[in-house]
């Protein structure tokens, strides 16, 4: 399938922070989150591929085009739609505004769509922008990215601020807009729950570098964490079975190790307790893990 999102050897520079290397693509049919601790790089990553921060080295594409060339603004711009983690609509504006500017913005605007789910969000059109709390204003500003017929969406924590059941009720717009299979969804969040519910493909960066690239199933339905006592590590290094640069990571009396697959340990351990891993384990043992060589 065509790449929405092509970035290769990504590189951007401020006083003691630099974003280097980060090379991904997100394709036509795919939703692909990005997850990282606060300050990694992700927000900067989505600027940069919007073309609302200008990189320091490296190639972006976005939908084919270079985001930064003005000749290219008015090809792509109908065709994605965005949320950034703040509600960027004047304060004063009505609820009904938002849709006016639409209009005036898109030639593919939707007033039916949008004033639909407006009211499947809960979203009265003549309340103010002002008076929206965080969640509402995120349901806002997803409707209007929603309602000019976009082929991408491009989501920094949209579902931040969200109560459980919004939460839901946005995976499940999501999951729709997918139906198209020339769709595809770039979507930055640190509830990595909710990857676990759509997404195809995780990224995760930290300190400005890419840490891994993996598909969700390779992590929530093959890899495991291993529950290991003392002595069971000494037999897992001693038998050969498991890198000893696998990641580990102590906690309390036992140690976690992160295996790539858990049914293959399970026969070759059935002593050692090994549970499936959650995205968050996963990121949690590549980003806090050492060495197994190193914790023994």
């Amino acid at each position: 399938m065509e790449d929405m999102i092509r970035i290769q050897g990504l590189a951007k520079h401020y006083d003691g922070f630099t974003l280097e290397n980060i090379g991904f693509s997100v394709s036509a049919g795919s939703v692909v989150g990005l997850i990282g601790s606060n300050g990694a790089g992700k927000t900067t990553t989505l600027k940069i591929i919007l073309g609302l921060t200008a990189a320091d080295g490296g190639d972006v594409r976005l939908l084919g085009c270079d985001p930064r060339d003005s000749k290219d603004i008015d090809k792509i711009k109908a065709r994605v739609g965005i949320v950034l983690d703040t509600c960027a609509f004047p304060d004063v504006s009505k609820v009904a505004d938002v849709g006016t500017l639409g209009r005036a913005a898109y030639a593919t605007w939707d007033d039916g769509r949008f004033k639909s789910l407006c009211d499947e969000f809960g979203l009265e059109l003549r309340k103010t922008v002002k008076d929206l709390s965080r969640g509402m204003g995120m349901k806002l500003t997803l409707a209007f990215a929603l309602s000019h017929d976009p082929e991408l969406l491009v989501l920094d924590e949209a579902t931040a601020g969200l109560d459980p059941m919004a939460r839901d009720e946005v995976l499940d717009i999501l999951r729709h807009f997918m139906e198209d299979e020339n769709h595809a969804i770039l979507i930055s969040t640190h509830i990595t729950s909710d990857l676990e519910k759509i997404a195809d493909e995780v990224i995760c960066i930290e300190n400005g570098h890419m840490v891994f690239d993996l598909p969700k199933d390779a992590i929530c339905d093959e890899a495991g964490i291993a529950h290991c006592r003392i002595a069971d590590l000494e037999g897992l290094v001693q038998d050969g079975r498991i890198s000893d640069s696998s990641l580990a990571l102590q906690r309390g009396m036992s140690t976690d190790v992160l295996v790539p697959d858990r049914f293959a340990f399970a026969r070759d351990y059935p002593g050692i307790p090994v549970d499936r891993a959650t995205i968050e384990d996963y990121m949690t043992l590549a980003l806090k893990g050492e060495p197994l060589k190193e914790v023994q």
